[in-house]
């Protein structure tokens, strides 16, 4: 056989082997695909988070009100720490935010409707367990939103944080004030509250954004002071003060948007 007619091998490039200059990208595998990984810290914390809201949900169903509502608020530590380490070191993901969504559906919509129906919403009969499904879906909308909007300086709606401290909190004082067995009356009043979180949740209410705190900056010495106040007062009476701000936050939303209306109004004419 002649040299002309041996067959010729030909190298072809895969494009996707190569980067935007042409040269191929090491740190990508035999398919010039990117090798991909998740930051360690931030996932780490969300992981806890959803471990808390796990072990919340666990220690509900077997009659165990308390753990679990310390569970959940454990929860609500680490999923602020979470959020604010990844901006600190830089290590914000697509993946650590889905992540930390799915956690926040365990630990503050899956799990502070069955401590509230294991309490008390379970004397109201099937309304109680109506109560608790309305919460947990308006957790889930919340978070959908949430994830497809994306919010920095306010929140719309409710964050699903403070919709589950008004539940367990308030589940939370009947508890240290030994009631175990709540009466209809009473149980009608945590429904009440359930659903109006629920409903806070997927409104359209501006809410006050804790991302928009920048911790880097200074500030005056007697912010530390109040600060230090703030803790001593907490210890007085942990569910009660912590019922207290949720609430307060809870109902910032509505108050600043009917001040606002009612302020236009008077500038109108």
């Amino acid at each position: 056989m002649d040299e002309q007619d041996k067959p010729t091998l030909r190298v072809v490039d895969r494009p996707e082997a190569k980067g935007e200059d042409g040269v191929r990208d090491e740190s990508k595998g035999p398919e010039g695909l990117r090798r991909r990984g998740i930051y360690l810290l931030p996932n780490v914390i969300t992981t806890g988070a959803l471990f808390a809201g796990f072990y919340a949900i666990v220690t509900a169903m077997s009659g165990q009100i308390m753990p679990a509502c310390v569970a959940v608020f454990i929860a609500m530590i680490l999923d602020a720490a979470d959020g604010r380490v990844a901006r600190i070191t830089g290590t914000e993901s697509e993946f650590g935010a889905q992540y930390d969504s799915l956690s926040d559906l365990v630990a503050f919509g899956v799990a502070p409707a069955l401590i509230a129906f294991s309490w008390g919403l379970s004397v109201l009969g099937q309304l109680g367990w109506v109560v608790g499904f309305v919460y947990m879906a308006c957790a889930a909308l919340r978070l959908a939103r949430f994830n497809t909007e994306g919010e920095l300086s306010t929140f719309t709606g409710l964050a699903s944080p403070t919709a589950a401290g008004l539940v367990i909190f308030s589940v939370w004082i009947c508890l240290e004030r030994g009631i175990t067995e709540p009466a209809w009356p009473m149980a009608a009043g945590l429904s009440f509250v359930t659903v109006m979180a629920a409903l806070l949740m997927v409104s359209n209410y501006r809410y006050f954004s804790p991302k928009a705190i920048n911790i880097r900056e200074r500030i005056p010495f007697v912010s530390l002071v109040l600060i230090a106040m703030a803790f001593a007062v907490l210890m007085i009476d942990p569910p009660s003060v912590l019922f207290g701000l949720s609430l307060a936050y809870a109902i910032s939303g509505p108050v600043k948007q009917t001040w606002q209306k009612m302020r236009h109004r008077s500038e109108a004419p």
